[in-house]
């Protein structure tokens, strides 16, 4: 952990063993405090990635950033996250989403439930995921007798709601409000700070940390022209003026992101930070302006 942060990057490319054990290492090496196995068709698979991690590591934390919920019967899935808290060492961290892609249902030979219906099956996981640990008879037992840390990451008001009531960890998307299945756009400072503060209504006494995933990573000196830039790439959805204040958006020297980072935990509560894993040999330096 660097400061009062901790870090992230979320593996996925895929690759061979040599590839991924070499990563892995790597961003133990830069100092990331989270390795991340994403679940999407295509990549690797996240429970046997994040064992392989574990044995190739020694002290980054392994979580399912995050597992597309409705593709797993929760009995099954109950089975899997303990047995792979066993294996890891009770280092798994676990990371739950409803799942969004319409096409990967599709190519799974699926139905694309409703976000009603998708919701719906992951609050059946997380109670079952409960009952299981519960249970003293239920083998693998987890580590602890509560499970492994939970993280639920989303953005409608249910799953938020979700949230609020099981994690540990709470994740924000940084996508905005679009049509079911329709594809993603970037939310506004504007956007993640109503989202923020709609969350922190429904916590009461509870405490959560708020985890973000930073789609957006530019170490440079030309801050104005990376901007300029994105804004480019954004097509014109936000502004270079709205793209400065955004979370989801770390782009400056590693000073002036580090500057980002405690501004961004002041306005959002925003104490943990995922890259993307393209972006891990650049947000080193940042990790190195903390210290």
């Amino acid at each position: 952990m660097t400061g009062d942060f901790r870090f992230g990057v979320n593996m996925h490319v895929p690759d061979d063993r040599a590839g991924w054990v070499e990563k892995c290492r790597q961003a133990e090496d830069l100092g990331f405090d989270v390795i991340g196995a994403a679940d999407h068709l295509g990549m690797a698979p996240p429970f046997p990635a994040l064992v392989l991690a574990a044995e190739v590591t020694e002290r980054v934390k392994l979580n399912t950033f995050v597992l597309n919920t409705p593709f797993y019967n929760p009995v099954l899935l109950a089975r899997d996250v303990t047995g792979t808290d066993r294996f890891t060492d009770g280092r798994l961290e676990l990371g739950l989403g409803a799942g969004y892609v319409k096409e990967e249902f599709e190519a799974a030979g699926l139905p694309f439930p409703s976000a009603r219906e998708r919701v719906d099956h992951l609050e059946r996981a997380i109670l079952e995921l409960k009952r299981a640990y519960a249970d003293p008879e239920h083998k693998p037992a987890p580590v602890r007798p509560a499970g492994p840390p939970l993280l639920l990451a989303g953005r409608g008001d249910r799953l938020l709601t979700l949230a609020a009531e099981h994690a540990d960890v709470i994740g924000f998307t940084g996508a905005a409000k679009t049509p079911d299945g329709a594809a993603l756009r970037p939310a506004s400072a504007e956007e993640i700070e109503e989202r923020v503060k709609f969350v922190r209504s429904k916590l009461g006494d509870r405490e959560a940390e708020f985890n973000l995933l930073c789609h957006f990573v530019h170490i440079t000196d030309d801050r104005a022209g990376a901007l300029a830039e994105l804004e480019q790439k954004v097509q014109g959805v936000l502004s270079v003026e709205q793209l400065a204040e955004l979370p989801t958006a770390l782009i400056g020297s590693p000073a002036e992101v580090a500057e980002q980072l405690h501004a961004h935990r002041e306005r959002f509560g925003l104490t943990y930070y995922t890259v993307l894993e393209q972006n891990m040999a650049q947000f080193a330096l940042v990790l190195e302006a903390l210290r």
